[in-house]
């Protein structure tokens, strides 16, 4: 069981690190990442809630567990919160600098410069210490948050970077204040002249320049934290606020929070989409760019399914609500993305060991270095001014941030793209793909398969197909609906089929009391002891070379006759197996399909591997196989059948909108149509990774360089810091992270431009390629039926190729083969009842 919790009071990474083990320590939890950059924690396990809260508290820090409610109205409370953190630094801000500049002016202006004062100020020493101490004083008095949080993480012995500041800055101060005690000394024995040299030696500057140069840093670093959930904030306004609503008759306008499954709701143009649904009435055209990252619009007409948050561009209809609420896609993609940001990537596990240490071990440094410049005779005030100056100067934020930070930039950008990362684990991953393994049909293809040929055997062409069609009327495979929409669109007629059965290689059924069988050769041979020979096996060798599917329909008695199917290529498949080679990316096509169509289809892409007659147990092993020789392995699938590979791999994509069940067994999603998305992924994660390097060699390399040379290691050669620098290079270094993270925002995803005769329309042959189109515009063609007459009567004609003829698009695109003229072909479209207008 998996929870999340809100932790408030964590100011950096050893913070997270002290909650992370005090929670990891408990019996029943198996696993607990907590994220510093949003303030929450995942605990999977079956510890009850009130004592993994009751942990936290107990390390010194609140916890609450997240609601269930909508995600919209979690969010705008995490944006409201964050707001209200950042008025909080501003307001702490403002009167700090103010009197900074007081401060500044007194100890660094005249003191150092000669910067007039007023005449009564003049020559007082004592009098200047004072008001240094209370506006060093007042300043601290507005920042104590700082040595709040620091006591605290003492008290519990977990000393985080509130602990480091704010012992560097009561340090400095109370070694000041015991300097000011002596200046009144001084003065009050008339020795005027050494105790306005004491001046030189007050630190009340450093203490109060160290907190403000902190602030600046925490308010920067929280802007910037910001604008790393940018990509959720702004799925999150496209959210719709109200709907119109069928109600009584009416039309009644609601908030969509009210919308309830079954619901009515009017669609019109300009309008958002309130929820998923499906339309019902009327035809609407819509940019789904925010779900899917196309920007291309789709026309949904009835029976088409809408999104919520997608925008109705033009036209009017009716949806019927499905599913409202936290069920909606947008829904699920914001949860998905969250939760990808909230996990933990395995790289992050050495910051983490880090960061545990890290504090503790600072405050020994320091301690060190001021024993050590005091032992050596250096003096009270050079080991004040470094021993402070190591405990500003380290950054344990750096380290903490480096991670999450590049994490939650990058999954919010690949929402915005199409691409969902369910988890850090995932985005890392995918950035050390060196295998990718293909599924074939709906992943390579467009899944929408064809009939392109029709051999008889023992029965004619029309018994062929109403016996195809009617045994394949219970199958949900692509080639079965490809058989039924072929039969419809020729006007066939259809016979009810019993006993239906699914098996592994074909399928059988009862039609008009004959049991028929349909699949390919080895299942055909199987069930019947029929194999196509003669000219009906050089047919289907013919056809297989030329990277179609068969499908063979048989009987117990004899074979009814042969089905060529034929899948179009997805139109950036070449170009993503290209550059995913230039990516030094191995790749490999596993495929139920038989080898000569998958080797057709490897060769004309470019494919390195084939594994072809994989059922899905063989896809899972032959995942496995790739990940025992080494590397990270991806499955890329949209079936059910592809699930098993798509769990075993180590990095599962589920592309084109695929099944359910592929979805969930994906650890990456591509809302998107075809497969640049899949390789954009891959590029993003590498994007990522190489981000996060870089976060953690800054993090790392800045530590180990400053504090050395903060602890006065490199003075003999005159390479020091003061306390005021070291504050400044502590803000400029969680800074650097977080703005370098910030660059992930740049990527932009792979979109490859339509090519025409990629592969053929039905990867027909290769010279195809050569091939002069024509279209004509065709008016009077009403439904399926009237563009098969159409198509039938094209490519019946020697110089017609294939015909792609549509109702929708009221228009036919014709491939030629050979010399016809555009006036010959209007003719054979005319003789069959339409008109052609262009």
């Amino acid at each position: 069981m998996k929870r999340k919790f809100k932790v408030s009071g964590m100011s950096c990474a050893a913070c997270a690190a002290k909650v992370e083990r005090c929670v990891s320590a408990l019996d029943g939890v198996d696993e607990c990442a907590v994220n510093l950059l949003i303030g929450e924690m995942q605990v999977a396990g079956e510890a009850d809630t009130e004592s993994i809260i009751a942990a936290v508290v107990a390390a010194g820090y609140g916890a609450e567990i997240e609601g269930e409610g909508q995600s919209s109205d979690r969010y705008k409370k995490e944006r409201n919160e964050l707001s209200e953190a950042l008025g909080i630094l501003k307001h702490r801000l403002i009167p700090s600098f103010i009197l900074l500049l007081f401060l500044m002016y007194i100890s660094m202006g005249h003191i150092m410069w000669s910067w007039k004062l007023p005449a009564f100020l003049a020559g007082r020493a004592p009098l200047l210490a004072i008001i240094e101490m209370l506006l060093s004083a007042s300043i601290m008095v507005i920042n104590k948050d700082f040595f709040l949080n620091g006591a605290r993480g003492m008290v519990h012995l977990a000393p985080n970077m509130d602990t480091l500041v704010a012992l560097g800055s009561f340090s400095s101060f109370a070694y000041s204040a015991v300097l000011t005690v002596l200046i009144f000394i001084r003065a009050g024995e008339g020795d005027h002249a050494a105790a306005h040299e004491m001046l030189h030696g007050l630190y009340f500057e450093s203490a109060a320049m160290i907190l403000v140069l902190i602030t600046v840093g925490k308010l920067l670093e929280g802007v910037a934290k910001g604008k790393t959930t940018s990509a959720i904030r702004a799925l999150m306004d496209l959210a719709p606020r109200e709907a119109t609503v069928i109600k009584d008759g009416k039309e009644t306008v609601i908030p969509v929070s009210e919308v309830s499954v079954g619901d009515i709701l009017i669609l019109k143009r300009g309008s958002a989409v309130p929820v998923d649904g499906e339309i019902t009435e009327g035809e609407i055209s819509v940019d789904e760019s925010m779900l899917t990252g196309e920007s291309i619009p789709v026309d949904k007409t009835v029976g088409a399914a809408a999104y919520g948050g997608t925008v109705v561009l033009s036209g009017y209809a009716k949806l019927r609500a499905v599913k409202v609420g936290s069920e909606t896609a947008i829904a699920e993609i914001i949860k998905m993305v969250k939760e990808a940001s909230g996990s933990k990537a395995p790289v992050a596990k050495i910051a983490d060991k880090v960061s545990g240490i890290f504090v503790p071990s600072v405050l020994l440094i320091a301690l060190l270095t001021t024993a050590i410049w005091l032992i050596s005779g250096g003096g009270a005030a050079a080991a004040l001014t470094h021993g402070v100056t190591v405990l500003v100067i380290s950054c344990p934020c750096a380290l903490g941030l480096a991670t999450p930070v590049a994490i939650m930039v990058g999954s919010g950008v690949g929402a915005r793209h199409g691409i969902l990362f369910k988890n850090a684990a995932a985005l890392e991953a995918s950035g050390r793909i060196k295998t990718v393994a293909f599924d074939k049909t709906g992943t390579l293809t467009e899944g929408k398969p064809s009939v392109t040929d029709v051999i008889r055997g023992s029965v004619t062409e029309a018994r062929l197909l109403a016996m195809a069609a009617s045994a394949e009327q219970k199958s949900e495979h692509p080639l079965a609906s490809a058989i039924r929409r072929y039969a419809e669109e020729n006007n066939i007629s259809v016979s009810d089929s019993e006993n239906f059965t699914a098996e592994q290689g074909g399928i059988s059924a009862l039609v008009d009391g004959v049991t028929v069988f349909g699949g390919n050769e080895k299942y055909i041979y199987e069930k019947t002891g029929h194999k196509p020979s003669g000219e009906q096996a050089a047919r289907m060798s013919e056809l297989l070379s030329e990277g179609k599917s068969l499908l063979i329909l048989a009987t117990a008695e004899s074979i009814l006759g042969l089905i060529a199917i034929s899948d179009k290529l997805r139109e950036d498949a070449r170009d993503v197996i290209s550059e995913l080679h230039r990516m030094r990316i191995k790749t490999v096509m596993i495929t139920g399909d038989n080898r000569l169509t998958a080797e057709y289809v490897a060769a004309s892409l470019g494919i390195d591997e084939v594994i072809a007659g994989a059922t899905p147990l063989d896809k899972s092993q032959a995942i496995r196989g790739y990940r025992a020789s080494g590397g990270t392995v991806a499955m890329v699938g949209d079936g059910i059948n592809d699930s098993v590979a798509l769990t075993e791999a180590d990095v599962g994509i589920a592309v084109g909108r695929g099944t359910d069940v592929a979805l969930e067994s994906a650890s990456v999603v591509i809302t998107g149509e075809g497969l640049a998305g899949a390789l954009s992924a891959v590029r993003l994660s590498r994007l990522v990774l190489r981000n996060i390097y870089q976060n953690l060699f800054w993090a790392f390399i800045y530590n180990v360089i400053c504090i050395p040379i903060a602890a006065g290691a490199f003075a003999s050669i005159g390479i020091e810091l003061e306390p005021m620098l070291g504050a400044f290079a502590m803000s400029l270094s969680s800074m650097f992270v977080v703005g370098n993270a910030l660059r992930i925002n740049f990527f932009k995803p792979y979109i490859f431009e339509k090519k025409e005769d990629i592969m053929q329309t039905n990867i027909n042959k290769t010279e195809e390629t050569a091939m002069n189109t024509v279209t004509l515009n065709i008016e009077g063609m009403m439904c399926p039926h009237c563009s098969g007459r159409v198509k039938n009567a094209l490519e019946k004609c020697p110089a017609v190729a294939s015909a792609d003829v549509s109702h929708e698009r009221k228009n036919a695109i014709i491939t030629l083969s050979g010399e016809i003229s555009a006036e010959e072909l209007a003719a054979i479209v005319e003789a069959e009842g339409y008109k052609v207008v262009d």
